[in-house]
């Protein structure tokens, strides 16, 4: 854009030159925010000589020196600046765009137990965004028909798409199953998720393949993408992975040679998305400051390896509103991802009633309870608090595994209380539990029978398990649901209030991210204008969801 050094010859400042143009400058409010929202137009940023008045033009085009303009007319005004067209498209890092070939900078997360269908990775795919699959929770075989799905829809180098790989330090050989299943169909994109350290399924997937072109260019056909929210963790996946791991991966003949040499001077991951407040596992941390730290880390990086390919950055958590993303792009993020407003949408696999309860959630209806994965670790996550009582109760059986050595040592009252919250008795939970692990994972099992403890924790884990398959499925158990959800819901429906987004039944997750991005566009705009002395209306900054034509809509 164009851009005028200040001067004292004008009450604006010096002048690029002057705008001529059909329709009068916009200096009134109203005008203003009709102006402002014409993201699609240039806009040239004008100033009125005799009041000192900072206004908008659109349309018209730049032409010489400008005479005294006539106030009201639509002869010619001097000019300040000139803003080029905004679209959706141009937010973030165009290397996002061109790595993974999408046409927004946007992703839909991965969330867990296929909640994040098939179907929401096709349509996000199809909208020019990138969708991952939520393979977390799931049996091995319901992953692998999961990825040949995608794989027949949308090819392997098509449309963009990916998986999730979820740390599994309980599960770690279905961890090591799933990161073999992507590099055997050949899954180009996984979010990686939970990670506290780097593991060796997730450095064979990210440097498998590795080489350098002909023309001495690096090629990476698998990108790992890490979600997380600590630097310590983001300086794991920035860095090249250890060498004693890399050396081990090559003994195993599961890195060859060249691919681990070549890893030594490339990070792990070169998309981080910084998650900051959101649904699941969450931190709670505020995302500027978060961003800001993480960005120091990745940029030591880069200035230790001497990296030359672009490392970049993503949004996530909080991503329920224009002004969100918006925000966002403007702290540097090369791309936003989004989550529970996706998992309100119809292409989710969360159940009619869970996505109504969604629907009807407001900022403050969160609240923290244990993880099923980490309960043993004392790891919380972010649910929906309002319509179900799944956080108190799963807080509740925390509170007695902390207390309590083992099942037996419960008292009469708690037993009673246990049994309340799993709806059966206790030696019937556990022999379903058995069941369930007895196919799963039998070293599970063979633990739980030598040590009461690690018993009583599976018991307690299976009722955090099937409390996310009862919202999946929509049993009657509504009071039960487990429903990861962030603050970004309540954010969500207070923006599509009114709206045709307001009926659970039209949140499609195309419209969704449209919408979103269209938004965050027109509120780019505003804050461009006003950075530039014009007096932007608060009306400006407030983009009402519409229906878009959300395959040739611009």
């Amino acid at each position: 854009m164009a851009v005028a050094t200040p001067s004292a010859s004008l009450p604006g400042g010096a002048v690029l030159g002057a705008w001529s143009g059909p329709v009068a400058p916009a200096f009134g409010e109203d005008e203003l925010v009709g102006a402002a929202r014409r993201i699609r137009e240039r806009a040239h940023v004008v100033v009125d000589p005799t009041s000192g008045r900072y206004g908008v033009a659109t349309g018209g085009q730049l032409v010489g020196d400008p005479p005294d303009p006539v106030p009201g007319s639509t002869g010619t005004w001097p000019v300040l600046a000139v803003l080029p067209p905004t679209y959706p498209e141009w937010l973030g890092d165009r290397s996002f765009n061109e790595a993974h070939g999408t046409r927004f900078a946007y992703v839909s997360g991965a969330m867990a137990n296929g909640i994040a269908t098939t179907r929401l990775v096709i349509e996000m795919a199809r909208t020019g965004c990138l969708g991952f699959f939520g393979a977390a929770g799931l049996e091995l075989s319901r992953v692998a028909a999961a990825v040949d799905e995608l794989i027949a829809e949308l090819g392997t180098d098509g449309p963009a798409w990916g998986c999730n790989l979820i740390h599994s330090p309980q599960e770690p050989q279905l961890e090591h199953a799933v990161a073999e299943l992507y590099l055997e169909r050949g899954v180009r994109r996984v979010s990686a998720a939970a990670f506290m350290s780097l593991t060796p399924a997730i450095v064979r997937y990210a440097y498998t393949g590795v080489r350098r072109d002909a023309d001495g260019s690096v090629r990476r056909p698998n990108a790992v993408f890490a979600k997380l929210s600590r630097p310590e963790v983001a300086r794991r996946f920035l860095h090249p992975a250890p060498g004693a791991m890399l050396d081990a991966l090559v003994r195993d003949g599961r890195l060859t040679a060249d691919e681990a040499a070549l890893a030594r001077t490339l990070p792990v991951a070169e998309d981080v998305t910084v998650e900051s407040d959101s649904g699941g596992h969450t931190d709670n941390r505020p995302l500027a400051p978060l961003f800001a730290s993480i960005a120091r880390v990745r940029d030591d990086a880069v200035a230790e390896h001497g990296y030359t390919r672009p490392i970049r950055l993503g949004a996530a958590g909080g991503m329920g509103t224009p002004a969100a993303l918006a925000a966002a792009y403007a702290l540097g993020a090369a791309y936003v991802l989004t989550g529970t407003v996706n998992q309100a949408c119809v292409e989710s696999g969360l159940s009619d009633a869970g996505r109504r309860m969604l629907a009807q959630a407001d900022l403050a209806d969160v609240t923290m309870a244990p993880a099923a994965d980490m309960f043993e670790m004392g790891v919380d996550l972010q649910v929906l608090q309002r319509g179900t009582m799944f956080g108190a109760r799963a807080r509740k059986l925390r509170a007695l595994y902390v207390r309590r050595r083992d099942l037996d040592a419960l008292d009469a009252t708690e037993r009673a209380e246990v049994e309340a919250i799993l709806g059966t008795t206790v030696e019937d939970s556990w022999a379903a539990t058995r069941e369930f692990w007895l196919e799963r994972g039998p070293d599970q099992v063979e633990l739980a029978e030598r040590d009461p403890r690690h018993l009583m924790a599976l018991v307690f884990r299976s009722y955090l398990g099937l409390s996310s398959r009862w919202a999946i499925e929509g049993t009657d158990r509504p009071l039960d649901y487990q429903i990861w959800c962030g603050p970004a819901m309540g954010a969500f429906n207070a923006w599509t209030a009114g709206s045709f987004l307001a009926d659970p039944e039209n949140r499609r997750v195309a419209q969704v991210a449209r919408n979103l991005l269209e938004g965050a566009a027109a509120l780019t705009r505003a804050h461009q204008l006003r950075t530039f002395g014009v007096p932007v209306p608060p009306a400006a900054f407030e983009h009402r969801p519409r229906p878009l034509d959300t395959a040739i809509d611009r």
